[in-house]
This record gives structure tokens, C-alpha cells and sequence, in this order.
């Protein structure tokens, strides 16, 4: 179920131009939150994959090392249609048969042993670097840039979220009510519809608020998110935290549905529920997705780091940094303009 997503730049036109002609039009590259010690039962390896996704080369790896898929710790899952380079870990008991190793495309770059497994989320962030090809309007592109680097970017979930036929979300309200689907899912495949769930939720929420042009901006109980710590607090004094959300000190932060989200208050809370009430589910459903839907919140706009937009020729190079779990082809819908 695909929705309307408004733009923080829906003034300014679409630029134009051709992305992903090629894997080397689409860059990204893991910031870690830590290096490895160098010491330890993991090995960490740094890799560079080009028309693979993460995945197979989870596959690939525990096959050639004669460890367990599980075993295998991945930061976060990166395009097949990229140049990307990040960080995976495996059980040094499989160090000696890294050499045996090799999928086209991919190449280990370096590895060094540390002490704990990786695991989703242990990174920062990730820099990315991307052409836009054949681009009309450069000028257009410029004032977009511009716009995300002063307000920060929505921060929606991509498509890539709810799945090729766009139904991940509906199987996971499903799973939420206690409904059969289909057909029995994996794992995998149950954490992924119920996060497409929650996901959709959120994105559904900061449509409202950029509607109402207050995705950037603090309300009267909010939930906001400190920029340095990530820490979360209700709004109660607007002549407190109004300045703090325009220095973008701290950032509204919407509803990941579950039963340990932080609870919004007077308006905010009752808009919230009112998106749980049009799909027609209570937030006590979110206890049937266990420790899948446990809640939390997410702000509704993120910053730009390092942004940088250049001209070459007819193309355009942009390179900038996201925080973890952003979408940089949100940017690309900003310039581009869906169409």
C-alpha cells in the first residue's frame, strides 16, 4: 500500500536526470561506531561488494569459512545495485580458511580480530557519493540541496522497506492482529513485515507533519530527540525547546509503535492514536510481534553531514553523510521530484 509522500522542497522543480545506469553511480560507504581492537574470538572484515547484496555474501562467507549464517554479524544490509563497502564479522575460528573465500564482485579489503560479534546497528552512519546523470536543471538541484542542508531531510522510510509488490507492511498488520497470512514466514521474513508495519506508521505520521510544515519544528508534547545523545523527553515548554529544535539542538521524533515507545501527549498523542485507529489495531497488538515490535521513536528529519554538490559536465556528484537507518535516495526524491 503505497501513499503520497510530500516534499520539504515541493517548490522548487525537479532537476532531472538519470541515476543507477550504472553501480558506480550509487556509493556508500559503512562510518563504523568503533574499530576493532585487534584482539578477540570475532574477525571483522572490510569489504567492498559491487552488484551484490548483503545477503549473498553472508551466504557466501559462512559457506567458504563452515560457520553458521548466524554467526555471521552484519552492521546493516546495503544495495545490489552499488559500490558499497562495509563491515561484516564472522568467528575467528574461520580465519584460516579465509582464503578459501571468493564471490565476483566482492573483495575483502582488510581484517582485523575483535572481541564481540557485530551486530545490527553498531555503525554511525554511512557517506555516500552519487551521480545523477544528463541533470536539466542545475540550478533547481542547487536550491533543494540547499533547502535538506539547512532543514535536514525528511527522514521516510524508502520503498525499498515495504518490499517489491509494496505488501510487507500489510502482512505485518496482519502478524500484529494475530491473523494468519498466506503463507507460514521465516524469521527473517516476520521481522522484516513487522518492521514494514511500524515503518509505515511513521511515515504516515511525518506526511501529516509535513503537511502541517511542522516536521521540523517542536510542538507541545512532542517526543524530541537530543542530536548529541539521542535521549528523548516530552515537550512541555515551547519557549524552551521551540529555539532548540530551530538550532537543531533537538528534532521531533515520531511513533514506532510498541509497548516501550516513549508516549507523546496532549495533541500529538491523540493524533497518534488516530493513525493506530484508521488501520485498526491498538498499540496492545504490538505485543504479539515480541521483541520485533517493542517500539521506540524516530526523528522526522535528519541532518545532512558534509554535504557537497558538484558539477561535471552534464552529471552532478553529491556526497554527504546519514545518520544510521536513512535513506539517501530520499535526497535523490528531493532533487529528482518522483517523475
Amino acid at each position: 500500500m503505497s501513499m503520497e509522500r510530500p516534499r520539504l522542497t515541493e517548490g522548487v522543480p525537479g532537476c532531472g536526470g538519470a541515476f543507477k545506469l550504472v553501480p558506480e553511480d550509487f556509493e556508500v560507504e559503512e562510518l563504523p561506531a568503533y574499530q576493532p581492537s585487534g584482539e578477540g574470538d570475532h574477525l571483522y572484515l572490510w569489504l567492498e561488494k559491487r552488484g551484490r547484496d548483503t545477503r549473498e555474501v553472508v551466504k557466501a562467507l559462512a559457506s567458504a569459512l563452515g560457520v553458521d549464517e548466524g554467526d555471521v554479524g552484519v552492521a546493516g544490509m546495503k544495495d545490489r545495485q552499488a559500490i558499497t563497502r562495509q563491515l561484516l564479522s564472522v568467528p575467528a575460528k574461520g580465519e584460516a580458511r579465509l582464503p578459501e573465500f571468493s564471490l565476483e564482485g566482492v573483495s575483502v579489503l582488510w581484517s582485523r580480530r575483535h572481541g564481540n560479534k557485530l551486530r545490527t546497528g553498531h555503525l554511525k552512519g554511512n557517506r555516500f557519493r552519487l551521480r545523477l546523470r544528463g541533470v536539466k536543471d542545475v540550478g533547481a538541484a542547487r536550491e533543494s540541496f540547499t533547502r535538506l542542508s539547512v532543514r535536514g531531510v525528511p527522514n521516510y522510510f524508502g520503498d525499498q522497506r515495504f518490499g517489491r509488490e509494496g505488501d510487507n507492511a500489510d502482512f505485518g498488520r496482519l502478524l500484529v492482529l494475530g491473523q494468519r497470512l498466506p503463507r507460514r514466514p521465516d524469521k527473517f521474513q516476520r521481522k522484516l513485515y513487522l518492521s514494514a508495519f511500524q515503518s509505515r506508521l511513521f511515515n504516515r505520521a511525518l506526511v501529516d507533519r509535513l503537511r502541517a510544515g511542522t516536521f521540523d519544528t517542536a510542538l507541545l508534547g512532542d517526543v524530541l530527540r537530543k542530536e548529541d545523545s539521542g535521549g528523548l523527553f516530552v515537550c512541555e515548554a515551547l519557549e524552551v525547546d521551540g529555539p532548540r529544535a530551530a538550532s537543531f539542538e533537538v528534532s521531533p521524533a515520531g511513533p514506532l509503535f510498541g509497548p516501550k515507545m516513549t508516549a507523546a501527549a496532549h495533541a500529538v498523542a491523540e493524533a497518534e492514536a488516530k493513525l493506530l485507529a484508521d488501520e485498526g489495531v491498538t498499540l496492545d497488538d504490538f505485543r504479539r510481534g515480541g521483541d520485533e515490535t517493542q517500539g521506540g521513536r524516530r526523528p522526522y528529519r535528519v541532518r545532512l553531514g558534509n554535504p557537497s554538490l558538484e558539477v561535471d559536465g552534464e552529471d552532478l556528484v553529491l556526497t554527504f553523510e546519514l545518520p544510521k537507518g536513512s535513506y539517501a535516495t530520499e535526497v535523490l526524491h528531493e532533487l529528482l521530484k518522483d517523475g
